[in-house]
C-alpha cells in the first residue's frame, strides 16, 4: 500500500482539545515534524479535518 508524508505546520496550541487528538493520533505534536503513514480513508480524513495544521508531503 502506499504511503504518504505529513508534515505538522500549525500549532496545537489555542487549538479545540478533538484536533489536538487527531494531531496525536497521526504522530504528531511538535512544529515541522515529518511522520509516514499508510495511504487509507482514514488517514485521509484526519487530515481532512486539520488542513490548517497539516501539509501532505509528496
Amino acid at each position: 500500500m502506499a504511503t504518504i508524508k505529513i508534515k505538522q505546520i500549525g500549532s496545537p496550541i489555542r487549538r479545540q482539545e478533538s484536533q489536538r487528538k487527531i494531531l496525536i493520533g497521526l504522530g504528531l505534536n511538535k512544529m515541522h515534524k515529518i511522520v509516514e503513514r499508510q495511504d487509507t480513508p482514514e488517514v485521509r480524513g484526519a487530515i481532512a479535518k486539520i488542513p490548517h495544521l497539516v501539509q501532505v508531503i509528496d
